[in-house]
């Protein structure tokens, strides 16, 4: 494959904070056929994306009517005299550090809008939450950051950046929760040495629409890790993104979700292995039951020419507990040079395992509750990645009130 394609085009390209990889075939409609996520553009001006129809490959799983408020060019709407989306910090005031504008940098040097809704979130959020974990810094708890929706009829944007300083470790909680139309970008720079942990919790009440871009630059020598738990809304639409600055860098991706009936939870991630020697592992998890629950999980590596010793895997299980629920899960891998340690993944989609409930029902356990430790020990891979006693009892909680749902 052509690593850079054609030539940026004037409408997609102007200085350093506009741009796309175009493929040079035409598809139906005049529309772009793109061989590689790496050709998928971006850009910052709203004018650049039109309005999905669910034809395009990278929205076909979606419900696209339903997303069609979070589709328009319009600011954060007012609730009693507030925005409809408070943005709370609850951690070292000194880590605060105030709010950037866009193209205020760091803001907009890692995060590039890739789809409508991204770009619409970040010209519609004039000011963005600037985290920076200063260097050497040790942080034993996690902090947060905490998004909360005022309401399920008003629109709101976001834009978090967090930027992880040389040689320091910390874990940082994105929490969701209320009732919003939404649209969130997260920014995420690991420095040097780093080790960041960002969890991203979805724990909205059932009314809520999310679409959300997270991305991440991994640099020299640094740890990131990113998991995502999705829980609540109705629908929530997540890209997690990641590359990286120099070589050394691992990179994990970690996902959960439960969907209940009616419930649309979409996660997609893309490893961009664009620097020599670093690794990376994607891992997500998934239950759902109820009629019409759909949970979608399309994950992206690419190996480009440059990434000589690359070490990766991905890999998303699903685990469909009753008739009428769907989960679709698409792997993709795509490697350019033949140099690499390892590259891999798998995609499982299945009911629970009937031998593991006679194991337990026949040792008098009753099935529902045997029901309950399969799916319990099946998700507890991703819990336990947290690292953090408190957050992970009352994630496990809330995977208790899920699967009593489906005991009734």
């Amino acid at each position: 494959m052509d690593q850079e394609g054609e030539k940026l085009s004037p409408d997609l390209a102007t200085d350093d904070t506009i741009g796309a990889r175009k493929s040079a075939n035409a598809g139906e409609n005049g529309s772009q056929v793109m061989h590689s996520r790496a050709e998928r553009p971006w850009s910052f001006d709203v004018a650049d994306f039109s309005v999905p129809n669910g034809r395009e490959e990278e929205w076909r799983f979606t419900p696209i009517k339903k997303l069609a408020p979070l589709f328009e060019d319009a600011a954060t709407d007012e609730v009693e005299g507030g925005p409809a989306v408070e943005v709370s910090f609850d951690g070292p005031e000194s880590w605060l550090s105030g709010e950037l504008a866009s193209g205020q940098a760091p803001r907009d040097t890692v995060l590039r809008p890739a789809d409508r809704a991204a770009v619409v979130g970040s010209a519609n959020a004039p000011q963005a939450t600037y985290v920076r974990i200063p260097e050497n810094a040790e942080h034993e708890a996690p902090v947060a950051v905490r998004i909360e929706g005022k309401s399920a009829s008003a629109r709101s944007n976001s834009h978090v950046v967090i930027e992880a300083g040389e040689n320091s470790h910390s874990t940082l909680v994105i929490e969701h929760t209320g009732s919003a139309i939404h649209n969130g970008n997260v920014e995420i720079i690991v420095g040097q040495g780093a080790t960041l942990t960002v969890i991203s919790l979805q724990r909205w009440q059932d009314d809520t629409l999310h679409v959300g871009q997270h991305d991440a630059e991994v640099g020299k020598d640094a740890h990131y890790k990113h998991i995502s738990v999705t829980l609540g809304g109705d629908v929530v639409r997540l890209n997690s993104n990641v590359r990286f600055s120099d070589e050394g860098g691992n990179a994990q991706l970690f996902g959960l979700y439960f969907a209940d009936a009616g419930q649309h939870l979409e996660h997609r991630s893309f490893v961009d292995h664009n620097a020599p020697r670093n690794t990376s592992n994607v891992l997500y998890k998934g239950a759902l039951q109820g009629e019409k629950a759909h949970t979608v999980w399309v994950g992206d590596v690419l190996i480009q020419k440059a990434a000589e010793g690359t070490d990766s895997y991905e890999k998303n299980q699903n685990l469909v507990l009753t008739d009428g629920a769907r989960a679709d899960s698409v792997p993709n891998l795509e490697i350019e040079t033949g140099i690499i340690e390892g590259a891999g993944h798998a995609s499982t989609t299945g009911q629970l395992d009937d031998e593991h409930l006679w194991y337990l029902m026949a040792r008098g356990i009753p099935e529902k509750q045997a029901r309950r430790l399969v799916v319990r020990g099946f998700l507890y891979e991703i819990i336990q990645q947290i690292g953090d006693a408190d957050l992970e009892d009352s994630l496990m909680e809330a995977l208790e009130d899920e699967l009593a749902i489906s005991n009734n």
